[in-house]
């Protein structure tokens, strides 16, 4: 235990003072970034689907009415793959989706998704798919996803696979998946690919939770690595023939920030985009695109399977100044800290969307899905969790002010 406490001391001391780190180079193209074409330049095969993606693709989370020409934009850059979710801005995603695509259904893969309950029987699963089915204005979905998993009861209920299966038989669904960014994902993970229950896999990574960034920034620190068994459950799963797309792929995505640091035409999200797709193990990512500009910034790290010169110190930069603020949702360090069963990395997750994202509609729907939300938070003195993060977050600074704002 003592060893553990010097441990979580060390890395919360280091983070601190973490802006007079000297970073390590990592080894990377010494190309400098081409100027942005705004098109898609790669796909990548999806696992055994045998579906050819484009590397960098449409997440829909923050989709709203009247935004159907975003979605023919992305299609304009050569986007095929479209990512959304029952649950998303209240349905709207899929429904404009749905309209957006009407004559263009053929050219593009779509993916949905159902936040499942382990008690939910096959009939409450058809009904959610029919009304994706319904808003998407299609008869198929490509790939049906059990979304925000993060309980392996939910996957080993015997109604999930059975209704997969007869969804399959319909000809409602071709391919079936998960995905997940909380802390036992790698639990789920290995169940799904061990069960043979997953097609594909979406799943938070990036450089901020991935161990060998860190050895990096850190040269001999003896640090623990966030997320460290992540990369093994997706090396698994690419073993498998299982298809990998990452999301939450920005670590916050605090993109202007780093504005004043870009140069050339070479942007941070660029940047992080690379560092994932240099992951041999993931085939593509998806990135909420709001604006025609963002689509068209993102698309200029599609082709890319390495770092680019000039790519990791924006990254690091972007680590100090962020660093004691993101939550890393899949490290999972704070489970069991709250004694009234807070679901902190649920509700650090919603703050990101409205403090990093700017997108407090949309934070304050995710909040109220979250279990356990932090009312509790705002009557406690704060010293259960204070230390609670091993990254050092401040949990018992934010989560009553989360909660107050988004409540």
């Amino acid at each position: 235990m003592a060893d553990q406490d010097s441990s979580a001391t060390s890395r919360r001391s280091f983070l601190k003072a973490g802006a007079a780190a000297t970073a390590a180079p990592l080894i990377a193209s010494q190309a400098t970034a081409a100027p942005n074409t705004g098109r898609v330049q790669r796909y990548a095969r999806l696992g055994r689907t045998e579906l050819e993606i484009a590397d960098i693709s449409f997440g829909s989370s923050r989709l709203r009415p009247n935004q159907e020409y975003l979605v023919h934009h992305a299609l304009d850059r050569g986007i095929n793959y479209f990512d959304t979710a029952e649950s998303y801005t209240g349905g709207a995603s899929e429904t404009v989706l749905g309209n957006a695509l009407v004559g263009e259904r053929e050219k593009v893969i779509l993916v949905s998704k159902i936040i499942a309950h382990e008690a939910m029987r096959q009939a409450d699963f058809m009904r959610a798919l029919d009304g994706s089915l319904r808003r998407l204005k299609t008869d198929y979905i490509d790939i049906y996803m059990s979304h925000a998993v993060n309980n392996v009861a939910v996957l080993e209920n015997p109604e999930w696979p059975a209704f997969l299966e007869a969804a399959k038989t319909a000809g409602k669904i071709r391919f079936t998946g998960i995905s997940g960014h909380a802390g036992r994902l790698t639990r789920c993970l290995d169940y799904a690919v061990d069960n043979d229950i997953a097609d594909v896999v979406l799943v938070a990574h990036n450089f901020g939770q991935d161990p060998k960034f860190y050895e990096g920034l850190t040269r001999s620190f003896d640090m623990v690595a966030t997320q460290d068994d992540l990369p093994r459950a997706l090396e698994k799963a690419k073993a498998k023939d299982v298809g990998v797309v990452a999301m939450k792929t920005l670590m916050g995505a605090r993109l202007n920030d780093m504005r004043p640091f870009e140069r050339d035409g070479a942007t941070f999200a660029q940047a992080g985009f690379r560092w994932v797709l240099s992951n041999p193990h993931v085939d593509g990512l998806i990135i909420s695109m709001t604006t025609e500009a963002n689509i068209d910034e993102f698309l200029g790290a599609s082709g890319w399977q390495e770092l680019a010169y000039g790519d990791r110190p924006l990254l690091d930069r972007y680590a100090k100044l962020h660093g004691q603020t993101y939550c890393r949702q899949v490290c999972n360090d704070c489970e069991g800290a709250c004694p009234y069963n807070v679901d902190i990395a649920g509700v650090l997750r919603t703050r990101m969307y409205a403090t990093d994202y700017q997108d407090l509609e949309f934070a304050r729907s995710e909040y109220a899905m979250l279990g356990t939300n932090a009312a509790a938070c705002l009557s406690c003195s704060g010293e259960p969790c204070q230390s609670a993060c091993t990254h050092g977050i401040a949990i018992n600074e934010v989560c009553g002010p989360t909660h107050s704002l988004l409540a």
